[in-house]
């Protein structure tokens, strides 16, 4: 099975498919066939067999059929080899080109980039969060923290996925937070209107109100306009 995952993966069409759908969002076949930039019958094959493995879950809606990775395993497993293709020299840059991308975009259902680096770096620092190779747990100065900030940590917890983990961060190669609460923080950042999807894209923009947040909560720097150094 491994090799069959590692061989549906590698091809360039289902790969860019894939990654497609790291947003978190949900699309139809004929939005994924243009960001594969194949036919729709190719597009249909490289589905079906992705569906088929696991990869890829299916919605069906009224006329159109919905895909979706099929759960955050699918989407770290993504996230790494991303960050391992990306290996080069030093003075060569890592990582998507787009700078809105580098300064906050989704990893699937979590926020990722240099915010979601600096989100676990402030967390970890001031002992909300204690940080391990490819794991992590909250404290309970944290526990509270959480919830004083909206974030109910007492639901019953989805089948198979941890409270809160890392995530190996595809462009800085440093952890972000995953897991029940990185998706929880996505949410509750999302309500607060701190954060807002771009359109068609993983990029997050950071709104004013978050700026203003992320100092007065998370003791971050103020100022998160886009990374000049990566443009």
């Amino acid at each position: 099975m491994l090799a069959e995952h590692a061989a549906l993966i590698g091809d360039p069409a289902r790969a860019n498919m894939l990654i497609a759908l790291m947003a978190g969002q949900a699309l139809t076949a004929g939005e994924l066939a243009a960001n594969a930039g194949v036919t729709a019958q190719t597009a249909s094959g490289h589905l079906a067999k992705m569906v088929q493995t696991s990869l890829l879950a299916v919605e069906k809606q009224g006329r159109h059929r919905y895909y979706r990775l099929a759960g955050p395993s699918v989407a770290q497993a993504l996230e790494t080899l991303m960050a391992l293709s990306a290996q080069e020299p030093r003075r060569q840059r890592v990582g998507p080109k787009d700078a809105r991308l580098r300064t906050a975009r989704t990893c699937y259902d979590h926020i990722a980039g240099r915010l979601g680096v600096a989100l676990a770096d402030c967390l970890q620092h001031r002992g909300y969060v204690e940080l391990s190779e490819g794991a992590a747990r909250i404290t309970r100065s944290g526990h509270d923290f959480f919830c004083d900030f909206g974030i109910s940590l007492s639901d019953t917890p989805k089948r198979g996925r941890p409270l809160c983990r890392t995530c190996l961060d595809w462009s800085e190669r440093r952890p972000h937070l995953a897991g029940r609460l990185g998706a929880d923080l996505l949410d509750r950042m999302l309500a607060l209107g701190w954060v807002a999807r771009l359109p068609q894209s993983r990029a997050l923009r950071i709104t004013p109100k978050g700026q203003a947040g992320f100092s007065a909560h998370f003791a971050m720097k103020s100022d998160w306009s886009v990374d000049p150094t990566s443009l």
